[in-house]
């Protein structure tokens, strides 16, 4: 049995064959990771250009990872979801758009205040927390909180595995750690600080990769 939190909403997919809908899904994930890119440097080469997270961009991402695979790509959810392996019990979809307006005036209102790590760490946990997605919320979630990184650092940050890359290698710390983060926000705590050491060290093993890379 997978250990993946796979989200459980209506099954209706376009594409039935799982072998067809593999080579899809990484198909998409490139174009998701490439628009991801394109976001990226629109700001880095406007640096006058102040960025602000929007559902728009949210929107944009997850249509990228589900074309042709989900009726619902680029829109959220119209039904309950729940997460497999997961004690956390997402919101109910008519209060999808709110939660997710809420989590970008967070982003946007403290962008000055917080640093990258801890702006990266509460959209990863904040979006996988909403679900907003009937299906890829996970990789939207992972790819979204990696342009607030890069965005907030500046920098097409090199090296690779990516962040989202390593994540997606080994799931399991990456799941720990949205469920401490879920159990300490039902005491309406928000405990991130086991996310934000997850993504330093992610973020130190990609910038370490890409100086062994550039000294090769």
């Amino acid at each position: 049995m997978s250990d993946d939190r796979h989200s459980k909403a209506d099954p209706v997919e376009l594409i039935i064959d799982p072998d067809q809908k593999a080579r899809r899904e990484a198909e998409n994930g490139v174009r998701q990771f490439n628009a991801a890119l394109e976001i990226i440097k629109s700001h880095i080469l406007e640096p006058d250009k102040s960025f602000r997270l929007t559902q728009a961009l949210i929107l944009r991402l997850h249509e990228k990872a589900l074309a042709g695979i989900h009726p619902l790509a680029g829109t959220y959810r119209n039904t309950p979801v729940f997460i497999g392996k997961s004690k956390h019990l997402p919101p109910p979809h008519l209060e999808v758009p709110d939660c997710v307006a809420e989590m970008c005036s967070y982003v946007n209102t403290n962008w000055d205040e917080r640093n990258a790590i801890q702006l990266s760490a509460y959209v990863l946990w904040r979006m996988n927390w909403i679900h907003p997605f009937a299906d890829g919320n996970g990789r939207t979630a992972r790819v979204v909180s990696y342009v607030v990184l890069s965005i907030k650092l500046n920098s097409v940050l090199p090296g690779t595995p990516t962040i989202p890359d390593q994540i997606a290698a080994d799931k399991q710390p990456y799941y720990a750690e949205l469920e401490n983060a879920d159990a300490s926000w039902k005491h309406e705590r928000l405990a991130l600080s086991g996310m934000e050491a997850m993504l330093e060290r992610m973020l130190a093993q990609q910038l370490l990769r890409a100086t062994e890379e550039a000294g090769n």
